[in-house]
């Protein structure tokens, strides 16, 4: 299965056995076992059966093809800024986004000792720049690896006490590693957001009564003050937006897309009215408006 350290493929094999048992139950989620991605399954729903996939575009792709019922992605740290190249990968599947997550990011050291002295530290290149000042007070060099619990695995491997990785404690317990120390991250409040991707929309009844967050990307018409303009709408109407992100749209650097969170819901959701005006103001300035679903806030903004 692509190319995770031995000590993980194993559980990996295992995981995706049950999964095929049990589709319905399946979450897919990029990395090895013991990943914060796996953390953020278990506190989603504890009872769901975690999919380990290699990349963000193979477990998109185990949702698409029905082996999971949903993929948790994460898409933005609040130290790190966007994680996962969602914004290119969502608009090319059909999958909406159904829900949020926040899960606070705690990094522990761990090796096959707890004693140290260590030579290098491997982890995601995220990782290594959340406890940059930590493994720099310490003289252990950043190496870097495709996940955090992978790096534990690759750790457990080589079998050499002189490297360590950082990662979720669930990657210790699952690979056999000793913490040599917990929080090493730098900033106390790391947190990182992630979005849950299926194949339908919420039902618009599964959300009367709670506050509702509205993803969507749009292209705006190649005219001088489209931005402002497009944006205009929600300033007028009162709708709160919580995100706006600009990628590239191909190669030729001749369009731009933009990537948006508003609070809030269209009255097909049971929303306000106010929405569907900022909306409609949207598209009258746009190229294009793609909608990725309205789905529960789970915490406050501002």
């Amino acid at each position: 299965m692509d190319s995770y350290p031995a000590p993980a493929l194993a559980m990996v094999e295992s995981m995706h056995a049950a999964a095929a048992q049990d589709p319905a139950r399946a979450i897919a989620f990029q990395g090895a076992p013991g990943a914060n991605s796996h953390r953020a399954i278990n506190e989603w729903d504890p009872d769901a059966l975690p999919l380990p996939c290699f990349s963000f575009a193979a477990a998109i792709e185990a949702v698409e093809e029905g082996r999971a019922s949903c993929a948790m992605i994460p898409i933005e740290n609040s130290q790190a800024g966007r994680v996962a190249d969602i914004h290119f990968l969502l608009p090319e599947s059909e999958l909406c986004i159904v829900g949020e997550h926040f899960l606070s990011i705690e990094h522990s050291l761990m090796a096959l000792n707890d004693k140290g002295p260590f030579k290098g530290a491997y982890s995601h290149p995220h990782a290594l720049s959340q406890s940059r000042q930590y493994l720099k007070e310490r003289g252990i060099v950043p190496l870097s690896h495709a996940d955090t619990a992978g790096a534990a695995a690759h750790v457990a491997e080589l079998g050499d006490p002189e490297f360590a990785a950082i990662a979720p404690n669930l990657a210790a317990d699952l690979y056999g590693l000793k913490i040599v120390e917990e929080n090493v991250e730098d900033a106390a409040d790391n947190t990182t957001r992630f979005v849950v991707l299926a194949r339908e929309a919420l039902d618009p009844a599964t959300l009367a009564g709670q506050e509702t967050m509205t993803t969507f990307v749009f292209e705006v018409k190649n005219i001088p003050a489209a931005l402002y303009k497009a944006m205009g709408g929600f300033a007028t109407n009162g709708v709160n937006m919580t995100k706006l992100e600009s990628y590239q749209k191909g190669a030729s650097f001749a369009a731009t897309m933009f990537y948006a969170d508003i609070i809030g819901a269209p009255t097909a959701y049971g929303g306000d009215p106010a929405v569907d005006r900022a909306l409609e103001e949207l598209a009258f300035h746009c190229k294009g408006v793609r909608m990725f679903g309205t789905y529960p806030l789970a915490r406050q903004r501002g």
